[in-house]
């Protein structure tokens, strides 16, 4: 039933979002989420104490942080689960920890702003997805930054909330969106959340390891549907380049990517004024990317996107007949 739910939430959002209504209405689970992390953040993280406290404090944080969220969605799917086809209404809720139609628009806006506004357009559409200095790139960089955007986020805001629903259900979701938006907002390397965030960060890391290995291999074999991509290239970084990214899962659809596109993506960035050496996602690939290259990406994505899509529904048909 788990895997049923993840196929319908998949399907609901890639059709109709999160309305705007909706969310101004009662904002979005990651707010919500976001406001008990901001609560802990000020009440636990103390600068008056040192790294090993603070550290120790982080991870009573995050124990609060996954326990209260996950503890409402069981309360809430073992409600719809007393109901007849309450699984759908389990699913419709599910939806809202999935990001495909928001994740492609914000791209796209990058490559509209560039191709209609040009660069300084560009910087500020690539600013909403992205946390380096917009200011220091020029129009091959924000192009760049919106690609690896496109593809780290398919991982960590599609693949992986939809793989923990599938195993489970609606309480595995919220669990995963609550590790995430932990480490989005307080597992950064600076002087305030470098020891509260620690195990924020590390165990975002684990949570989103088989997911992020799942999205390379999907931009793979979604290369292989789609004119002008080259799905051996792909293959060929991930097992190359992937490895070698700071990040021990970003580099796996951020290499993919690069390789299918022939991009050479990641490498040097500035985050706060500070450059953060990183090694090249798709090495001896093309620096030079455009807005061109953005819709090639999105086109990527979205075959890669109803791949994953097929392959929920292909696993929920195949329990359901066993």
């Amino acid at each position: 039933m788990s895997v049923l739910i993840a196929f319908i939430s998949l399907l609901a959002e890639r059709i109709a979002g999160y309305p705007d209504w909706l969310f101004r209405a009662i904002g979005h689970p990651v707010t919500w989420i976001g406001r008990l992390i901001s609560c802990l953040d000020r009440t636990l993280n103390r600068a008056s104490h040192g790294d090993t406290s603070r550290r120790f404090c982080g991870v009573l944080a995050l124990v609060a942080i996954v326990s209260v969220p996950a503890a409402v969605a069981f309360v809430v799917e073992a409600l719809f689960g007393r109901i007849a086809f309450g699984f759908i209404a389990t699913a419709i809720l599910a939806s809202a920890l999935l990001s495909q139609r928001s994740l492609g628009e914000h791209v796209e806006a990058v490559a509209t702003a560039l191709e209609t506004g040009g660069l300084e357009a560009g910087r500020k559409a690539v600013s909403m997805i992205v946390g380096r200095d917009p200011e220091q790139l020029d129009e091959a960089g924000v192009s760049r930054a919106a690609i690896e955007s496109l593809a780290e986020n398919f991982s960590d805001g599609i693949v992986a909330p939809a793989l923990w629903l599938g195993l489970g259900g609606l309480t595995g979701g919220v669990t995963y969106k609550a590790v995430n938006t932990a480490d989005s907002m307080i597992g950064h390397r600076t002087p305030r959340h470098e020891a509260f965030g620690w195990a924020s960060a590390r165990f975002d890391d684990l949570v989103n390891l088989p997911a992020s290995r799942l999205t390379g291999l999907l931009i793979v074999a979604a290369a292989f549907l789609m004119k002008r991509a080259d799905p051996g290239s792909g293959w060929k970084a991930i097992w190359r380049d992937a490895r070698k990214h700071r990040s021990p899962n970003a580099g796996w659809p951020e290499a993919a990517m690069a390789g299918a596109l022939g991009l050479a993506l990641a490498g040097p960035r500035v985050y706060g004024g500070v450059t953060v050496e990183d090694a090249f996602m798709g090495e001896g690939g093309r620096r030079e990317a455009s807005a061109a290259d953005i819709r090639r990406a999105l086109k990527l994505y979205r075959m890669a996107d109803m791949l994953l899509i097929a392959l929920f529904g292909l696993v929920a048909a195949g329990i359901w007949l066993v």
